[in-house]
């Protein structure tokens, strides 16, 4: 595959300098009411937070009064449910997941408690690392990411950086180039022909690479000081580990509600559940945000990662979980480091966030099922019960979706008030955990904010997973461009 790298003149060419020049005579001529406009939108933020925690609060209590005062009609309910030729099997299925979940969620919390971050090895220790960032249309946002890399606490001798602008149609490039600039030898670019998705920018990287260990960062993303170093550690201390996954938090929590929302979701996704995954050495999907993985296990699985289909078409979303999947297959073990933390920048609107999730379930479906073709064979010589006992849960999820969304219309249909009063009570009860989570670990105030995303979640974007299994064989980024 042809390096196309930049040369002196592009650097210095006129449209760069006409670009540069624009940027900074639109800067001054709005700074005077940036201060004015951000302390503006702060409290107007804050003041629709304040009332989105209050009535989300006020509809779980309203559930929890209506459900006391129609304690009768549930009962009534239960009766006719029991007695009727299909609720008394569905009432004992219900039960079975209850105790399966219930023990799952359990375990969980066992090894939780069980898992401890590897604390980095020292400079000498530290593999040579190859950092990867892939970019479409991320404008500025490249820059800073590229910026937080470069400044990381990690050798600069046995660090290679690269960038691969994956046919941007905005300013990626520019920035790509104003990066070059700053950091010199330190930073080399790509320009993709074309925009081929981020599946072929990762392999061009990965061709391209030199390192031990490949790193790949989203160009939308921010690191921590000693985020590469301790994403890479484990493979100094643990040589069966063929991945690890890095910590995600949002960037722009501040910025609007979903994002305070999501933020909250992602400490419970990653910190609770990875760490998890992580003591059973199966951590399920490696995050595009920042994930790490050995330069073997790469390359025993690449040609079939990027030729990688499904129903017959070229997969061009999952990237992230396909590689993971096919790193697991080969017997490595796969970890998370919650000390390896990344900032990454989530959707702000509904629009944006839907097609985000509508992404991801596909992407769950497809490596569900690539997963079942080799997780109950002889995949490893180490203990394989977590790997299908995580593959077993995911299933289950997955499959019961569409049963569930059936049964939820039909309450809503016959008993429309005894739905959305048990609905809202157990949003309380099952939610308090996340709000729990994150108090302890972070802050009381921000953890409420798991209230309002189960309530938001539950009645705006709960068609998504039955969505995703029935359309799992379409092809698109959809999120790409979306602001």
């Amino acid at each position: 595959m042809k390096s196309e790298t930049i040369t002196s003149e592009q650097f210095y060419a006129s449209t760069l300098s006409e670009a540069h020049n624009n940027e900074l005579t639109v800067k001054s001529s709005i700074f005077n009411f940036q201060n004015k406009s951000k302390n503006k939108n702060e409290k107007t933020s804050s003041l629709l937070g304040i009332t989105v925690i209050i009535m989300s609060f006020m509809l779980m209590l309203t559930g929890a009064f209506f459900v006391y005062e129609f304690q009768s009609d549930f009962d009534q309910f239960h009766i006719e449910r029991i007695n009727s030729s299909w609720g008394y099997p569905f009432l004992i299925l219900t039960i079975l997941l209850f105790f399966f979940q219930t023990g799952v969620f359990l375990y969980n919390v066992y090894l939780y408690f069980r898992y401890k971050p590897m604390e980095s090895v020292t400079d000498d220790l530290l593999p040579a690392c190859t950092v990867i960032v892939p970019a479409y249309n991320e404008g500025k946002l490249v820059w800073d990411t590229l910026l937080s890399l470069a400044e990381s606490d990690f050798p600069e001798q046995k660090m290679q950086l690269l960038a691969i602008d994956d046919g941007s149609k905005d300013d990626t490039w520019y920035w790509m180039q104003q990066a070059k600039i700053k950091l010199g030898d330190r930073l080399t670019i790509f320009q993709q022909p074309e925009n081929k998705g981020k599946r072929h920018a990762l392999y061009r990287g990965f061709e391209l690479g030199t390192g031990e260990i490949f790193v790949t960062v989203d160009s939308d993303s921010i690191v921590k000081k000693d985020t590469l170093r301790n994403l890479v550690t484990p493979f100094v201390l643990d040589e069966k580990c063929g991945a690890v996954a890095g910590n995600v938090h949002v960037l722009n929590n501040k910025k609007a509600i979903l994002p305070k929302m999501l933020n909250v979701s992602f400490v419970m996704s990653f910190e609770f559940v990875r760490s998890a995954e992580s003591m059973l050495g199966s951590v399920l999907c490696t995050p595009g945000a920042a994930a790490a993985y050995r330069k073997t296990a790469v390359f025993g699985c690449l040609d079939e990662w990027i030729n990688q289909t499904f129903m017959g078409e070229p997969s061009d979303i999952g990237e992230d979980r396909a590689m993971t999947n096919m790193i697991l297959k080969q017997g490595f073990r796969v970890l998370f480091q919650k000390n390896a933390v990344v900032l990454t920048s989530v959707p702000e609107q509904y629009t944006g966030l839907y097609k985000m999730f509508i992404r991801w379930g596909r992407s769950n479906v497809r490596e569900n099922i690539m997963m079942a073709q080799y997780v109950f064979k002889d995949f490893r010589n180490e203990s394989k019960f977590g790997a299908r006992l995580l593959f077993m849960n995911q299933s289950l999820r997955i499959l019961l979706t569409i049963p569930f969304l059936l049964f939820m219309f039909f309450l809503i249909a016959t008993h429309p008030l005894l739905f959305l009063s048990s609905t809202f009570l157990g949003i309380l009860i099952v939610s308090s955990f996340p709000v729990l989570f994150y108090a302890k670990r972070y802050s009381l105030s921000e953890a409420f904010w798991a209230y309002s995303y189960s309530i938001f979640y539950t009645f705006t974007l709960f068609w998504i997973a039955p969505y995703a299994l029935v359309t799992a064989n379409k092809r698109g980024w959809l999120t790409r461009g979306l602001s």
